[in-house]
């Protein structure tokens, strides 16, 4: 079992860099991928980044590849997404994921996410 509590999220202008934090707790988060999704309102909540168990591999959704970057560390327990150049279509509650499913088939499938952080809102002012 794995919690997760994210932080960092906040009222930025356009163009501007923020960078989320989600900490988890236990001591098997290096057996988890780990996934940032999002909803904006009045929008399903849709797949933003993945990371694989060992950090060596990420994904994207196309609409922020190049502006965001995933990342991890599996001593102190923690995930962050990186988020710069941000837009108003970025606006939305982030919300950390834990998956134990096989990374390649699932990454982006908010299915297979098991463990969900509470969400953290983000809101770009153009």
């Amino acid at each position: 079992q794995v919690q997760l509590v994210e932080s960092g999220g906040g009222l930025v202008q356009t163009e501007g860099s923020l960078r989320l934090s989600c900490a988890a707790s236990g001591r098997t988060f290096s057996t988890y991928v780990m996934g940032w999704f999002r909803q904006g309102p009045g929008k399903e909540r849709e797949f933003v980044a993945a990371i694989s168990r060992n950090g060596d591999t990420t994904f994207y959704v196309d609409s922020v590849k190049g502006r965001f970057t995933i990342s991890r560390d599996n001593v102190k327990n923690l995930v962050y997404l990186q988020m710069n150049n941000l837009k108003p279509e970025d606006t939305a509650v982030y919300y950390c994921a834990a998956s134990k499913a096989p990374f390649l088939l699932y990454y982006r499938n908010k299915v297979a996410y098991d463990h969900w952080g509470q969400g953290t809102q983000v809101t770009v002012s153009s």
